[in-house]
């Protein structure tokens, strides 16, 4: 592991040695190799980056005293404004973005003294002052989220790539400050770190840093438009309202209709038709993957539920089973314990005074006291499984599988047999997942069990399956193992339609014999 860290330092150094190389005008002169000073300049701004993941507030602070240099000897070179950027955005990460304050303030006031000059307007000092805060803010975002952020970071280091590689070449040529035009578009490519977290949000930045690409830079509007419609593909792969899909989808168009569409341009209904079917495609293949997605999601639940199921059906076992061995031994011993009491309360009669007298009082208590502790084995908490509570954790994991689960439990049936109790509780896990499989999610279930003479009732009973539910494949076995263990307390079990498209299983459990 620590090799594979080493090589990993060593590619975000050498990657960031050949970016100040190639936006520092290297790569486009064509020049056969760098000269001293820009190859020097490179890797001042380059190699501190090899340490970033260990040390990002110190190499933050560090390419912000080199952005103000640079600025100071040779305007228009400091592209190390970048790699400032992308550290920020790091130590939000890696230590949260309050320990990210100082560094942000060293990187927005580096940012400000860079842009600062005889022509520079309110507006264009705001942003110099607001736009160094975004990488620190997605950063301290990712650092407070406990899911696998991997493919934020690709999202990111993707997006800024994309950002920076295609727009270089135009940051001169729109009058603007170049230090302003380097934030903007590393703040548009790190957004695509947080489009899994915030899609909406994500979406509406990348269409005002479009619009904003249009009417200032107007050559890095395709690249705007590309980052645009990334966003909108996650938002559409992460939201699950149609709703909402259609209101992104409409301002994605009204967006791309202001950027592609010229103030004197012929607006034709073909070009209109491309332009929206431009805009929907990124959002059917967000969507096409959202339902992928959803589809796993569901099919790894249910597995996960058939285990429990599992689980439970060999505690039950287990738990019949040692309440059946109780039995025979409350019978065994019981029946020898109770004629060395009867025997002895007779001596005890016979000779109730002095030391013998006393010793046959003991012996006839200790007895007694052994059989209640017997009794007291038989149905106590040694045997005592929390069949309510098995049901009550049934009924929330199909819930957040999609099920709309009543669930209503009879206090009495505390007192009744655990071996019941038990069998209940299965019949409960078994027919919620049949209905999970069968009906699948967004159907509606109610759920019953209740006390009566020492024994149980246990119904389910759910409504019609959505129109857009489709059912999975079954064994077919669950129910005839219901039928079964039922069938073996004594009981009965009936299942099938109830006339109104939905579904009806009942079972009854008798009081078993000798309770």
């Amino acid at each position: 592991m620590r090799s594979r860290g080493v090589s990993l330092d060593g590619l975000f150094a050498a990657s960031a040695v050949a970016l100040e190389l190639v936006i520092n005008g290297y790569a486009s002169e064509g020049t056969a190799s760098p000269t001293p000073p820009e190859f020097a300049a490179a890797l001042l701004a380059g190699l501190p980056m090899g340490v970033v993941r260990q040390r990002p507030a110190p190499v933050t602070v560090y390419l912000a005293a080199l952005v103000v240099i640079a600025g100071r000897l040779a305007p228009g070179t400091d592209s190390a404004q970048i790699l400032l950027c992308v550290a920020l955005c790091l130590t939000g990460y890696r230590s949260g973005l309050r320990a990210a304050r100082g560094p942000m303030a060293a990187a927005m006031l580096a940012t400000a003294l860079t842009v600062a000059g005889p022509g520079v307007t309110a507006g264009t000092m705001a942003l110099a002052l607001l736009l160094p805060a975004a990488p620190a803010v997605i950063g301290g975002y990712l650092h407070r989220s406990t899911r696998d952020v991997t493919p934020d970071l690709l999202l990111a280091a993707g997006g800024v790539l994309l950002a920076v590689l295609s727009t270089w070449d135009v940051w001169h040529s729109g009058g603007h400050p170049v230090a302003i035009v380097q934030v903007a578009a590393v703040v548009s490519g790190l957004a695509l770190g947080v489009a899994r977290r915030l899609p909406g949000l994500v979406v509406a930045v990348e269409g005002v840093l479009l619009i904003a690409a249009d009417a200032h830079l107007h050559r890095a509007a395709d690249t705007g438009m590309l980052l645009l419609m990334v966003a909108m593909g996650v938002f559409a792969m992460r939201v699950a309202s149609w709703a909402r899909t259609a209101l992104a989808y409409a301002a994605g168009c009204v967006v791309v209709a202001v950027a592609v569409f010229e103030p004197l341009s012929r607006i034709t209904t073909l070009r209109v038709l491309f332009l929206m079917t431009l805009v929907a495609m990124p959002i059917a293949v967000g969507r096409y993957f959202g339902m992928r997605r959803a589809v796993t999601a569901a099919e790894r639940l249910r597995a996960e539920e058939a285990v429990r199921l599992t689980l439970a059906r060999a505690r039950a076992d287990l738990l019949a089973e040692r309440e059946h061995i109780a039995r025979d031994v409350q019978t065994l011993v019981a029946g020898h314990v109770g004629a060395m009491v009867l025997r002895a309360g007779d001596a005890c009669d016979a000779a109730p005074d002095g030391p013998v007298g006393h010793a046959l009082t003991d012996i006839r208590e200790t007895g007694n006291q052994v059989l209640r502790d017997l009794g007291n084995l038989l149905h106590g908490a040694d045997l005592h499984l929390d069949a309510a509570e098995l049901i009550r954790a049934a009924a929330r994991r199909m819930s957040a599988a999609g099920l709309v689960v009543d669930l209503g439990l009879d206090p009495g049936m505390a007192t009744v047999s655990p071996v019941l109790r038990t069998c209940a509780a299965s019949i409960v896990q078994e027919g919620l997942t049949n209905v999970l499989k069968h009906a699948g999610p967004g159907t509606r279930v109610r759920v019953t069990v209740a006390a009566s003479g020492g024994g149980l009732s246990v119904k389910l009973h759910n409504g019609p399956a959505p129109a857009t539910s489709e059912p999975l494949p079954s064994s077919g076995h669950g129910l005839a193992g219901m039928r079964k263990r039922v069938r073996a307390l004594g009981g009965t079990l009936d299942s099938g339609p109830d006339g109104d498209g939905g579904w009806l299983l009942q079972a009854d459990l008798p009081p078993r014999g000798g309770e």
